[in-house]
């Protein structure tokens, strides 16, 4: 995360919810000889203190928590995009990237197999909703025995969250208007992700989380 305590100033409820709407990320554990990283769709609770997953059976990670649970961390990311320092309009600036990116920090542990199809359902019942007025997809609608077949080869897993942080790097650190001028320009010819979104949270960032 980034050190600047003003790209720090979001509340935990800010935070958390924009971890529940993206519903995705990279899982983070440590491995004998670098980290390992899956990356992964979850379900968190409102108070964000439960994050809910499955990995294959056969990943690292799943593996590894046969053995126990381990400390592990999400990194849900958000909106990003390069910023020229021409696009500032004053003099002296440098190249960045603004972004948004929330960490959960916690303890990953195997949940009993029989928790799984309950998981599943949450999950797809999550993400077809967004899908509305199509007719949401079942697990049901499997044929008899598939399911229960796929179930197989992968494990649910849930994470204990014990901290949050959120870096919201918008050019809070810029005058207004040089910040505004600069949501324009990424708007316009950005280089990233979601660079409409990206532009409208830099014109509301003032440097004051909500």
């Amino acid at each position: 995360m980034h050190p600047n305590p003003v790209f720090h100033t979001h509340s935990a409820a800010h935070n958390i919810a924009f971890a529940r709407e993206r519903a995705f990320g990279v899982l983070a554990v440590s491995g004998a000889e670098a980290p390992w990283l899956a990356h992964i769709p979850f379900l968190l609770d409102e108070a964000g203190a439960v994050l809910e997953l499955h990995l294959l059976r056969s990943n690292p990670i799943a593996r590894a928590l046969t053995e126990g649970p381990l400390p592990a961390r999400v990194a849900v990311s958000g909106p990003d995009s390069y910023v020229s320092p021409d696009w500032y309009g004053i003099d002296d600036q440098v190249p960045t990237w603004n972004y948004v990116a929330v960490h959960l920090t916690g303890r990953l542990e195997l949940r009993p197999q029989q928790e799984l199809r309950d998981l599943l359902d949450r999950q797809s019942a999550l993400f077809e909703e967004r899908l509305l007025p199509k007719e949401p997809w079942l697990t049901s609608k499997m044929s008899e025995g598939v399911m229960d077949r796929m179930m197989r080869a992968i494990v649910p897993c849930r994470m204990q969250v014990t901290a949050i942080d959120g870096t919201w790097k918008l050019n809070q650190n810029k005058p207004d208007a040089v910040r505004l001028q600069a949501a324009d320009l990424v708007a316009a010819f950005g280089q990233g992700t979601d660079l409409a979104v990206l532009a409208a949270l830099m014109r509301g960032a003032n440097g004051h989380g909500t």
